[in-house]
């Protein structure tokens, strides 16, 4: 296969394009292509948050391959999207053990305190709301994740007091 890294950048932005154009240039000199796209979907991703279109034709001139292959990848996958997401990506577990103990609830409070649909952004940016299947933490139901933290023994009550708190705490970074 050729190697097209000499072809012009086509993505945009803050120095996120240059850390893609590293990354995808490391996969190249190691003579990955096919076989390191999810890898490179899962970095660009992790960069600017979503896929972007503009990603994905760097990575297709990068690795010279179709963008129709790689918008079948990241639609087909359900981990990857391609909408902006907010600061805050709150996890609702609805598995049997949560959905059994309130989570519906808990969905529900998360909904109306954000006026926003399962998922969805709030118009500030700081809010995403998910469903998951679940979370394994089965003997804390119901539970949600916020990024990486886990909140479990969830009360409609709880929602409030911790969606405050991060808000407060947007505010503040702010200031």
């Amino acid at each position: 296969m050729e190697n097209l890294t000499d072809t012009k950048p086509v993505v945009s932005g803050n120095g996120k394009k240059e850390e893609l154009i590293r990354f995808l240039d490391e996969k190249l000199e190691k003579g990955y292509y096919y076989s390191a796209l999810m890898a490179i979907l899962h970095k660009a991703q992790e960069i600017y948050g979503y896929i972007t279109n503009e990603a994905i034709e760097e990575i297709s001139v990068r690795l010279g391959m179709p963008t129709a292959k790689i918008w079948g990848v990241v639609t087909f996958y359900h981990y990857f999207t391609l909408k902006p997401r907010g600061k805050y990506i709150i996890s609702v577990c609805l598995g049997t053990a949560c959905y059994v103990k309130g989570s519906k609830r808990i969905l529900n409070k998360l909904k109306e305190i954000l006026d926003i649909e399962l998922n969805q952004t709030t118009p500030d940016g700081l809010f995403t709301i998910e469903a998951k299947y679940c979370l394994g933490c089965c003997g804390l139901a119901p539970v949600m994740m916020i990024n990486d933290k886990v909140y479990e023994k969830l009360t409609t009550k709880k929602i409030s007091d911790i969606i405050s708190g991060l808000k407060a705490e947007s505010v503040n970074k702010l200031s």
